[in-house]
């Protein structure tokens, strides 16, 4: 009796001892309201390595946001455009035609995967004349569009600025930069500027600042690795209903998987045979790898010598009622 209840034992200590499974995915495919799919992640090992430092996916207050960090701030992202290839950031201190505040300066990194894309800046509250601005010598200031800066000073919420409605249009600049200074900055204080709108569309009244669509267009490249993730793994992962991503110490292709599982090609398997795979932190290292396959081989063995007892005490009844 001791000697067929002990398969059974086995087994059941086994099962118990099954390796931990991660309990949500490292990985998302959404953000808030918005859709996350590669290049970009929410977090470590997600997405890809070029534009994790970047961009990620933080909980502010009781919801979260995908968040573009640069070394001038944090800034919100509103939208991405997979086939554009650009993203729109909102600044918090950016200005609106309802809402204009003191901003600092606004920059991007060198290093990093992004570049302006066809936003126009209108600089409020600069010093006049505001037609001598120039950044590296070059004049900044279209005076063909200042129309724009009597339309946006008519706006109430220029009285925030300490600027009375209507004011003179030449403490305002419209700049329409194919990329900033040499910090890479839209530089302010440099400037002596107060503040800035941001604008990517009049909408269908140039005049009429209210129906305008305000927030900062960037436009981003994909590296040759990413290319060819892009073409030849991500599209497979995703339609398997998993999330791109990579190791980090290696940075290689891994395709995270419902429940936490990484595998190197897609969630097919995983959502066959839901077996043990690996968790989504990492890949295992070489040993956990065997420890993992070694303890899969007991559980089969604890399992073929309880089917084996089973199988021999089913003959033996059978050979005694012969």
């Amino acid at each position: 009796m001791e000697n067929a209840l002990l398969p059974s034992i086995i087994l059941t200590i086994l099962l118990n001892l099954r390796p931990a499974e991660s309990p949500d995915p490292a990985c998302r495919n959404t953000c808030g309201s918005l859709a996350v799919k590669y290049p970009f992640g929410t977090g470590s090992g997600c997405g890809s390595p070029r534009f994790h430092p970047y961009v990620t996916c933080v909980h502010v207050e009781d919801h979260d946001d995908l968040v573009l960090a640069t070394h001038t701030g944090s800034y919100p992202v509103t939208s991405i455009s997979y086939t554009g290839s650009t993203l729109i950031i909102s600044p918090p201190n950016m200005s609106t035609c309802t809402s204009m505040k003191p901003s600092p300066n606004l920059g991007l990194d060198w290093s990093g995967p992004f570049e302006l894309g066809s936003s126009t800046f209108v600089l409020l509250h600069c010093e006049p004349p505001t037609a001598s601005l120039t950044i590296n010598d070059s004049s900044i200031c279209d005076l063909s569009s200042s129309n724009l800066c009597a339309s946006v000073y008519a706006c109430p919420a220029v009285l925030n600025l300490g600027l009375p409605l209507f004011s003179p249009t030449n403490t305002c600049c419209v700049y329409s930069p194919a990329n900033f200074d040499s910090k890479g900055e839209l530089d302010l204080q440099a400037l002596k500027c107060g503040g800035y709108a941001p604008v990517m569309s009049l909408g269908d009244d140039p005049t009429d600042p209210t129906g305008w669509e305000y927030g900062v267009e960037l436009k981003y490249t994909q590296g040759a690795l990413d290319s060819n993730h892009m073409d030849t793994k991500c599209p497979t992962c995703e339609n398997s209903g998993g999330v791109c991503g990579y190791e980090p110490a290696s940075l290689a292709f891994v395709c995270v998987c419902a429940g936490g599982y990484n595998t190197t090609t897609d969630c097919h398997p995983y959502n066959q045979v839901q077996g043990i795979m690996w968790s989504s932190a990492s890949f295992p290292s070489r040993k956990d790898r065997w420890r993992n396959l070694g303890y899969s081989g007991l559980v089969w063995l604890a399992a073929a010598c309880s089917m084996n007892q089973c199988l021999r005490r089913f003959f033996f009844q059978v050979e005694m009622n012969s």
